[in-house]
Protein backbone atom coordinates (compact mmCIF):
# COMPACT_ATOMS: atom_id res chain seq x y z
CA UNK A 1 0.00 0.00 0.00
CA UNK A 2 0.94 3.82 -0.70
CA UNK A 3 1.27 6.65 1.58
CA UNK A 4 -1.11 9.06 0.96
CA UNK A 5 0.18 11.83 -0.74
CA UNK A 6 -0.01 15.87 -0.26
CA UNK A 7 0.65 18.10 -3.24
CA UNK A 8 3.96 18.19 -3.14
CA UNK A 9 4.13 14.60 -3.23
CA UNK A 10 5.02 14.36 0.50
CA UNK A 11 2.54 12.56 3.37
CA UNK A 12 0.64 15.24 4.83
CA UNK A 13 -1.80 13.24 6.85
CA UNK A 14 -2.64 14.82 10.23
CA UNK A 15 -1.46 13.56 13.70
CA UNK A 16 -3.76 14.40 17.13
CA UNK A 17 -2.16 14.16 20.01
CA UNK A 18 -4.90 14.44 22.51
CA UNK A 19 -5.31 12.88 26.33
CA UNK A 20 -4.92 14.61 29.87
CA UNK A 21 -3.62 17.77 31.01
CA UNK A 22 0.22 17.08 32.28
CA UNK A 23 0.53 14.07 30.44
CA UNK A 24 3.80 15.54 28.45
CA UNK A 25 1.84 16.10 25.06
CA UNK A 26 3.40 19.22 24.28
CA UNK A 27 6.81 17.60 24.19
CA UNK A 28 5.02 14.49 22.42
CA UNK A 29 4.25 17.12 19.49
CA UNK A 30 7.30 18.77 19.40
CA UNK A 31 9.54 15.37 18.80
CA UNK A 32 6.58 14.41 16.32
CA UNK A 33 7.48 17.73 13.83
CA UNK A 34 10.83 17.83 13.97
CA UNK A 35 11.01 14.18 13.05
CA UNK A 36 8.07 14.60 9.96
CA UNK A 37 8.56 18.31 9.12
CA UNK A 38 5.09 19.32 10.83
CA UNK A 39 4.05 22.63 12.40
CA UNK A 40 1.94 22.59 15.39
CA UNK A 41 -2.15 23.45 15.76
CA UNK A 42 -3.24 24.30 19.50
CA UNK A 43 -6.44 22.76 20.25
CA UNK A 44 -6.54 23.88 23.87
CA UNK A 45 -8.92 26.56 24.28
CA UNK A 46 -7.52 28.40 27.08
CA UNK A 47 -3.90 28.46 25.21
CA UNK A 48 -6.08 30.76 22.64
CA UNK A 49 -5.32 33.86 25.18
CA UNK A 50 -3.21 36.50 24.67
CA UNK A 51 -1.12 36.51 28.59
CA UNK A 52 -2.43 33.75 29.47
CA UNK A 53 0.52 31.72 30.12
CA UNK A 54 1.74 30.64 33.08
CA UNK A 55 -1.14 29.41 34.30
CA UNK A 56 -2.08 27.37 30.48
CA UNK A 57 1.49 25.67 30.65
CA UNK A 58 2.39 27.77 27.10
CA UNK A 59 5.40 26.88 26.12
CA UNK A 60 7.31 30.46 25.53
CA UNK A 61 8.73 30.71 22.35
CA UNK A 62 12.46 29.89 23.14
CA UNK A 63 10.84 26.13 24.14
CA UNK A 64 8.98 26.14 20.59
CA UNK A 65 12.27 25.11 19.12
CA UNK A 66 11.56 27.17 15.97
CA UNK A 67 8.66 25.14 15.03
CA UNK A 68 5.74 27.23 14.27
CA UNK A 69 2.35 27.27 16.23
CA UNK A 70 -0.88 28.22 15.01
CA UNK A 71 -3.98 29.07 16.93
CA UNK A 72 -1.96 30.80 19.84
CA UNK A 73 -2.33 33.90 21.30
CA UNK A 74 -5.25 34.61 18.67
CA UNK A 75 -8.16 36.23 21.67
CA UNK A 76 -7.93 39.11 24.22
CA UNK A 77 -9.06 38.18 27.91
CA UNK A 78 -12.59 39.90 27.14
CA UNK A 79 -13.17 38.35 24.08
CA UNK A 80 -15.47 34.88 24.53
CA UNK A 81 -13.51 31.33 22.96
CA UNK A 82 -16.00 29.62 20.89
CA UNK A 83 -15.73 26.41 19.59
CA UNK A 84 -17.68 27.31 16.08
CA UNK A 85 -14.92 30.27 15.98
CA UNK A 86 -11.87 27.79 16.75
CA UNK A 87 -13.14 25.35 14.81
CA UNK A 88 -12.96 28.10 11.72
CA UNK A 89 -9.33 29.12 12.54
CA UNK A 90 -7.58 25.58 12.90
CA UNK A 91 -9.36 24.51 9.43
CA UNK A 92 -8.16 27.28 8.07
CA UNK A 93 -4.49 26.21 9.58
CA UNK A 94 -4.46 22.76 8.92
CA UNK A 95 -5.03 23.46 4.78
CA UNK A 96 -2.20 25.68 5.07
CA UNK A 97 0.19 23.71 6.42
CA UNK A 98 -0.89 20.60 4.28
CA UNK A 99 -0.81 22.70 1.45
CA UNK A 100 2.60 23.58 1.87
CA UNK A 101 3.36 19.53 1.62
CA UNK A 102 4.27 19.17 5.56
CA UNK A 103 2.55 17.60 8.05
CA UNK A 104 -0.03 19.45 10.89
CA UNK A 105 0.44 17.92 14.51
CA UNK A 106 -2.82 18.86 16.73
CA UNK A 107 -2.24 18.92 19.98
CA UNK A 108 -3.94 19.53 22.91
CA UNK A 109 -7.14 18.56 25.54
CA UNK A 110 -9.95 20.65 25.36
CA UNK A 111 -12.70 17.59 24.56
CA UNK A 112 -15.51 19.42 22.28
CA UNK A 113 -13.12 21.79 20.23
CA UNK A 114 -11.00 18.03 19.35
CA UNK A 115 -14.56 16.63 18.57
CA UNK A 116 -15.79 19.82 16.63
CA UNK A 117 -12.70 19.78 14.48
CA UNK A 118 -12.22 16.10 13.60
CA UNK A 119 -15.75 15.46 13.30
CA UNK A 120 -16.63 18.27 11.15
CA UNK A 121 -19.68 19.58 13.55
CA UNK A 122 -21.95 22.00 12.10
CA UNK A 123 -22.62 24.24 13.80
CA UNK A 124 -26.65 25.67 13.98
CA UNK A 125 -27.03 29.57 13.15
CA UNK A 126 -27.45 31.63 16.74
CA UNK A 127 -30.11 34.38 16.88
CA UNK A 128 -29.40 36.80 19.60
CA UNK A 129 -32.93 37.69 19.84
CA UNK A 130 -34.03 34.00 20.62
CA UNK A 131 -31.10 33.74 22.72
CA UNK A 132 -31.74 36.02 25.21
CA UNK A 133 -35.45 35.45 25.49
CA UNK A 134 -33.91 32.26 27.03
CA UNK A 135 -31.15 34.00 29.40
CA UNK A 136 -34.43 35.93 30.67
CA UNK A 137 -36.00 32.86 31.60
CA UNK A 138 -32.77 31.64 33.04
CA UNK A 139 -32.43 35.10 34.98
CA UNK A 140 -35.94 35.13 36.05
CA UNK A 141 -37.07 31.85 36.87
CA UNK A 142 -33.71 30.47 36.99
CA UNK A 143 -32.35 27.31 35.69
CA UNK A 144 -34.67 24.58 36.65
CA UNK A 145 -37.43 26.33 34.51
CA UNK A 146 -34.83 26.59 31.51
CA UNK A 147 -34.67 22.50 31.84
CA UNK A 148 -38.27 21.52 32.06
CA UNK A 149 -38.52 23.89 28.73
CA UNK A 150 -36.12 22.21 27.10
CA UNK A 151 -37.98 18.62 28.84
CA UNK A 152 -40.97 20.05 27.21
CA UNK A 153 -39.75 20.27 24.08
CA UNK A 154 -36.84 18.21 23.32
CA UNK A 155 -36.94 15.07 26.13
CA UNK A 156 -33.65 13.18 24.54
CA UNK A 157 -31.31 16.60 25.18
CA UNK A 158 -33.06 17.00 28.89
CA UNK A 159 -32.22 13.76 29.39
CA UNK A 160 -28.39 14.50 28.02
CA UNK A 161 -27.42 18.18 29.71
CA UNK A 162 -26.88 18.70 33.03
CA UNK A 163 -29.95 20.19 34.65
CA UNK A 164 -27.15 22.83 36.50
CA UNK A 165 -26.08 23.71 33.11
CA UNK A 166 -27.58 27.05 32.06
CA UNK A 167 -25.46 27.78 29.29
CA UNK A 168 -25.92 24.71 27.21
CA UNK A 169 -29.93 24.47 28.45
CA UNK A 170 -30.29 27.55 26.67
CA UNK A 171 -28.15 26.53 23.96
CA UNK A 172 -30.44 23.62 22.84
CA UNK A 173 -33.77 25.25 23.18
CA UNK A 174 -32.25 27.95 20.76
CA UNK A 175 -31.10 25.67 17.82
CA UNK A 176 -34.87 23.31 19.11
CA UNK A 177 -36.24 26.62 18.22
CA UNK A 178 -34.61 28.38 15.25
CA UNK A 179 -34.18 24.22 13.23
CA UNK A 180 -37.28 22.83 14.58
CA UNK A 181 -35.36 19.82 15.08
CA UNK A 182 -34.05 17.68 18.40
CA UNK A 183 -30.59 19.29 19.69
CA UNK A 184 -29.05 15.92 18.84
CA UNK A 185 -29.27 16.62 15.27
CA UNK A 186 -26.97 19.32 15.07
CA UNK A 187 -24.42 17.56 17.26
CA UNK A 188 -21.28 15.61 15.86
CA UNK A 189 -20.88 11.86 14.84
CA UNK A 190 -17.87 10.23 14.77
CA UNK A 191 -16.54 8.84 12.22
CA UNK A 192 -13.95 8.77 9.82
CA UNK A 193 -11.74 11.99 11.14
CA UNK A 194 -11.41 14.67 9.08
CA UNK A 195 -8.15 14.38 6.83
CA UNK A 196 -7.92 10.81 7.90
CA UNK A 197 -6.24 12.10 10.82
CA UNK A 198 -4.34 9.92 12.76
CA UNK A 199 -5.61 9.71 16.75
CA UNK A 200 -3.27 9.44 19.30
CA UNK A 201 -3.92 9.54 22.93
CA UNK A 202 -1.39 9.73 25.88
CA UNK A 203 -1.81 9.23 29.61
CA UNK A 204 0.40 8.51 32.21
CA UNK A 205 -0.33 6.27 35.58
CA UNK A 206 -2.41 7.96 37.65
CA UNK A 207 -0.21 8.57 41.09
CA UNK A 208 2.47 9.72 38.56
CA UNK A 209 0.57 12.18 36.91
CA UNK A 210 -1.00 13.52 40.33
CA UNK A 211 2.12 14.12 40.85
CA UNK A 212 2.86 16.16 37.78
CA UNK A 213 -0.11 18.09 38.67
CA UNK A 214 1.11 18.89 41.64
CA UNK A 215 4.40 19.62 40.62
CA UNK A 216 3.17 22.05 37.61
CA UNK A 217 1.16 24.07 39.83
CA UNK A 218 3.24 24.50 42.35
CA UNK A 219 5.75 25.52 39.27
CA UNK A 220 3.02 27.82 38.23
CA UNK A 221 2.41 29.73 41.57
CA UNK A 222 5.95 30.20 41.97
CA UNK A 223 6.87 31.65 38.30
CA UNK A 224 4.36 34.27 38.90
CA UNK A 225 1.10 33.32 38.13
CA UNK A 226 -0.54 35.96 40.74
CA UNK A 227 1.31 38.53 39.00
CA UNK A 228 0.33 37.30 35.54
CA UNK A 229 -3.82 37.03 36.76
CA UNK A 230 -2.85 40.89 38.39
CA UNK A 231 -1.67 41.89 34.99
CA UNK A 232 -4.69 40.42 33.46
CA UNK A 233 -7.16 41.91 35.33
CA UNK A 234 -5.74 45.35 34.30
CA UNK A 235 -6.67 44.31 30.65
CA UNK A 236 -10.33 43.13 31.06
CA UNK A 237 -9.96 39.51 32.68
CA UNK A 238 -12.96 40.13 34.92
CA UNK A 239 -14.97 41.21 31.85
CA UNK A 240 -14.40 37.90 30.03
CA UNK A 241 -17.14 35.29 30.07
CA UNK A 242 -14.58 32.31 29.92
CA UNK A 243 -11.06 33.63 30.28
CA UNK A 244 -11.64 34.20 33.66
CA UNK A 245 -12.77 30.71 34.72
CA UNK A 246 -10.05 29.15 33.35
CA UNK A 247 -8.50 26.94 36.41
CA UNK A 248 -5.87 28.81 38.14
CA UNK A 249 -6.76 31.87 36.74
CA UNK A 250 -10.43 31.52 38.73
CA UNK A 251 -8.87 30.53 42.48
CA UNK A 252 -6.29 33.57 41.49
CA UNK A 253 -9.08 35.98 41.26
CA UNK A 254 -10.95 34.69 44.47
CA UNK A 255 -7.40 35.51 45.98
CA UNK A 256 -7.45 38.78 44.71
CA UNK A 257 -10.72 39.63 46.02
CA UNK A 258 -9.66 38.35 49.50
CA UNK A 259 -11.97 35.64 48.85
CA UNK A 260 -9.38 32.98 50.23
CA UNK A 261 -5.41 33.09 51.26
CA UNK A 262 -2.64 31.95 48.90
CA UNK A 263 -2.45 28.70 49.59
CA UNK A 264 -5.90 27.45 49.70
CA UNK A 265 -5.89 28.81 46.07
CA UNK A 266 -2.76 26.73 45.30
CA UNK A 267 -4.81 23.79 46.43
CA UNK A 268 -7.86 23.93 44.78
CA UNK A 269 -6.06 25.01 41.22
CA UNK A 270 -4.45 21.33 41.96
CA UNK A 271 -7.84 19.31 43.32
CA UNK A 272 -9.58 21.45 40.08
CA UNK A 273 -6.92 20.08 38.00
CA UNK A 274 -6.95 16.61 38.49
CA UNK A 275 -11.23 16.65 38.26
CA UNK A 276 -10.35 18.37 35.40
CA UNK A 277 -8.20 15.02 34.19
CA UNK A 278 -10.57 12.76 34.97
CA UNK A 279 -13.41 14.22 32.96
CA UNK A 280 -10.94 14.45 29.95
CA UNK A 281 -10.21 10.49 30.87
CA UNK A 282 -13.97 9.92 30.67
CA UNK A 283 -14.22 11.24 27.47
CA UNK A 284 -11.55 10.56 25.49
CA UNK A 285 -12.18 7.04 26.71
CA UNK A 286 -14.83 6.88 25.15
CA UNK A 287 -13.55 7.45 21.78
CA UNK A 288 -12.36 4.42 20.45
CA UNK A 289 -10.29 5.51 17.42
CA UNK A 290 -7.85 6.84 19.60
CA UNK A 291 -5.06 4.65 19.75
CA UNK A 292 -3.49 4.88 23.49
CA UNK A 293 0.49 5.09 24.49
CA UNK A 294 2.06 5.05 27.93
CA UNK A 295 3.52 8.51 28.02
CA UNK A 296 6.37 7.02 30.08
CA UNK A 297 7.63 5.01 28.13
CA UNK A 298 11.35 5.73 26.60
CA UNK A 299 9.92 4.02 22.91
CA UNK A 300 6.96 6.64 22.82
CA UNK A 301 8.21 8.68 19.70
CA UNK A 302 8.96 5.61 17.73
CA UNK A 303 5.12 4.35 18.73
CA UNK A 304 3.69 6.88 17.59
CA UNK A 305 6.13 7.36 14.59
CA UNK A 306 4.81 3.85 13.60
CA UNK A 307 1.14 4.27 14.08
CA UNK A 308 1.20 7.37 12.04
CA UNK A 309 3.33 5.19 9.31
CA UNK A 310 0.72 2.71 9.59
CA UNK A 311 -2.34 4.95 9.15
CA UNK A 312 -0.46 6.93 6.45
CA UNK A 313 0.08 4.27 4.14
CA UNK A 314 -3.34 2.94 3.79
CA UNK A 315 -5.16 4.05 1.06
CA UNK A 316 -7.22 7.34 1.26
CA UNK A 317 -10.87 7.28 0.32
CA UNK A 318 -11.17 6.55 -3.38
CA UNK A 319 -7.49 6.05 -3.62
CA UNK A 320 -6.72 2.26 -5.15
CA UNK A 321 -5.51 -0.04 -2.12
Amino acid sequence: MRRREGPTGRGTTPIAVVGPTATGKSDLALDLAERLGGEIVNIDAMQLYRGMDIGTAKLTVAERRGIAHHQLDVLDVTETATVADYNEGAVAAVDDIRARGLVPIVVGGSMMYVQSLFDEWQFPATDPDVRAGWEGVLAREGVGAVHAALAERDPAAAATILPTDGRRLVRALEVVELTGKPFAASQPQRGRPRWDTVLVGVDRDTEELDRRIATRTARMFDDGLVGEVAGLVERGLREGRTARRAIGYAQVLEYLDGESDLAYARERTFIGTRRYVRRQRSWFRRDDRIRWHDAAAPQLLEEVLAQWAESAAEPADGDPA
